[in-house]
């Protein structure tokens, strides 16, 4: 039960910070410093969790931000 509560909050996060890696929302080198530090945070959370829908929205915020910022997420 307590996992399942955690992964809901990872899936409401990661919807959150799939929206900054938006290129018309996040144009600074500033905020693109801090939208790594968001993706790489979550993907450390999200690499404990079971719940598939967590890997994939991990898989997605990777590739948004690839695409925006590439190169610069290990």
């Amino acid at each position: 039960m307590f996992e399942r509560a955690i992964d809901e909050i990872l899936i409401r996060l990661g919807r959150t910070v799939l929206i900054l890696a938006d290129p018309d929302i996040t144009r600074t080198e500033e905020q693109k410093a801090a939208l790594m530090k968001s993706v790489n945070q979550f993907a450390v959370c999200a690499s404990s969790s079971q719940d598939e829908r967590v890997a994939a929205l991990a898989c997605r915020l990777e590739a948004a931000v690839n695409f925006h910022v590439p190169g610069r997420l290990h």
